[in-house]
């Protein structure tokens, strides 16, 4: 198999990205996103760095897969967390370690910032991908997540 390897997103892969979001939207909850939204949205991010980073991993210089990473400030610990959201693998290269490998390097750059921790949030259903940061070393947290959309 081919080496994998992980970037910063780039202006050029914002359609790929808000597409890879609308796909994984679908794919996980059934949910159809305005895809003009989402291109803006993923706009924002790479306008304004406060907002978030998105890696992408690629295989042979091909795009296969990427996440966001946002951050919460916690005052109990005086650092960053960083959380990984919209993660995606195309289907071709599933259960190739795409994930694991921008998981890897998303570790490393936070733990060279001085983030204090990674979180994520899953599906409670999604036993495949809660096997998968449990062998990462992940471990499940006792918050149950609420939110009010406005």
């Amino acid at each position: 198999m081919s080496s994998l390897t992980v970037r910063p997103a780039q202006r050029g892969d914002i359609a790929a990205i808000a597409e890879w979001n609308v796909a994984m939207a679908w794919e996980t909850e059934q949910k159809r996103l305005d895809p003009q939204v989402l291109l803006r949205g993923v706009t924002a991010v790479l306008d304004e760095p406060r907002r978030g980073l998105y890696f992408v991993a690629e295989r042979d210089g091909q795009a296969v897969g990427c996440l966001l990473v946002t951050y919460e400030w916690s005052d109990w610990r005086n650092g960053d967390f960083w959380w990984i959201q919209s993660v995606y693998v195309a289907p071709e290269a599933r259960r190739g370690g795409v994930f694991r490998a921008l998981y890897g390097d998303v570790a490393q750059r936070a733990k060279q910032a001085g983030a204090v921790g990674l979180r994520l949030y899953v599906e409670t259903e999604n036993a495949r991908a809660q096997q998968t940061y449990r062998e990462l070393g992940m471990e499940q947290c006792y918050y149950f997540m609420y939110e009010q959309m406005l």
